[in-house]
C-alpha cells in the first residue's frame, strides 16, 4: 500500500512539472524579447559607454540606426534590414538574419508556451493544485544564477560560446571596415542585456513563489475553518 501511494504521488508530481518546464520556457522568451524591446537600456549606455566617442558618430546617428535593428527584429514579417547611414556587407546580413530567426524563435516560444501555461495553470488552479508556481521559481531562479555566475567569472568567453554554439559561422565576427555597425555595438552593452534577462527571470521567479505561497495559505485558512465547523 505505501508502494502505490508513493507512486500516485509521482504520478500526480508530473503534471505540475511539465507544467512548470512550459511555463519557464514561456518566462524565458518573454524575458529575451522584453530586453529586446527596450529601448531605453540602450540609450542609456549610450552615454554610460560613451559609444559616440569610441565610434565617432552622433547620438542621433546611432540610435536612428539602432532603432532600425531593433525594428527589423521585432517584426513577425520576412523584410530586409537597412541601416539608415551605416554600410553593411554580405556577412553581416546573413548574420542579422540569423540572429532575427533566433529571435522569432524566442517570440514563438514565448507565445506557443505562454498559451500552453495558461490553460494548463488555469486547470491546475481548478484542481487546487499550485505546486506548478513552486517549481517554476525554482527553474527561472536557477538559470539566472548559473548564468549570472559564469557571466560574473568570464563573460567574454560566455559571449565567444554563445555565439559558436547559435551561429555556424564565423559571420559574427564583424570587421568595422565593412559593418560600422560593430562599433556602436560595444560588448558592454550586451552584457547588460544579459543581466536585464537575468533579473526579469529573477523577477518572474519571485513573482511566482509569492503568488505559490499566498494560494498555498489561503487553502490551508480554508482546511482549518473546515476542521474547525
Amino acid at each position: 500500500m505505501q508502494k502505490e501511494s508513493r507512486l500516485s504521488k509521482k504520478r500526480e508530481a508530473i503534471p505540475p512539472v511539465a507544467l512548470a518546464l512550459c511555463l519557464t520556457f514561456a518566462l524565458i522568451g518573454l524575458s529575451v524579447v522584453a530586453t529586446l524591446a527596450f529601448r531605453p537600456l540602450y540609450y542609456f549606455d549610450i552615454d554610460a559607454l560613451r559609444i559616440s566617442e569610441t565610434s565617432g558618430y552622433s547620438k542621433e546617428e546611432i540610435r536612428a540606426n539602432y532603432d532600425a535593428l531593433i525594428d527589423y527584429n521585432l517584426s513577425f514579417r520576412d523584410g530586409e534590414l537597412s541601416f539608415p547611414t551605416l554600410p553593411m556587407s554580405r556577412e553581416g546580413k546573413i548574420h542579422f538574419e540569423e540572429v532575427k530567426a533566433l529571435f522569432d524563435a524566442f517570440k514563438g516560444i514565448a507565445i506557443f508556451c505562454g498559451i500552453l501555461s495558461i490553460f494548463g495553470a488555469i486547470r491546475m488552479c481548478k484542481r487546487r493544485k499550485v505546486s506548478f508556481l513552486k517549481y517554476t521559481a525554482i527553474f527561472s531562479v536557477s538559470l539566472p544564477v548559473l548564468l549570472g555566475i559564469m557571466v560574473s567569472i568570464c563573460w567574454e568567453k560566455v559571449f565567444v560560446t554563445f555565439h559558436k554554439i547559435f551561429f555556424r559561422n564565423d559571420y559574427w565576427i564583424f570587421d568595422e571596415r565593412y559593418d560600422p555597425v560593430i562599433l556602436i555595438l560595444p560588448d558592454a552593452f550586451f552584457m547588460h542585456c544579459a543581466l536585464m534577462i537575468f533579473a526579469l527571470l529573477g523577477l518572474f521567479a519571485l513573482v511566482c513563489f509569492w503568488t505559490y505561497r499566498r494560494l498555498t495559505k489561503k487553502e490551508s485558512r480554508k482546511a482549518d475553518k473546515t476542521e474547525n465547523v
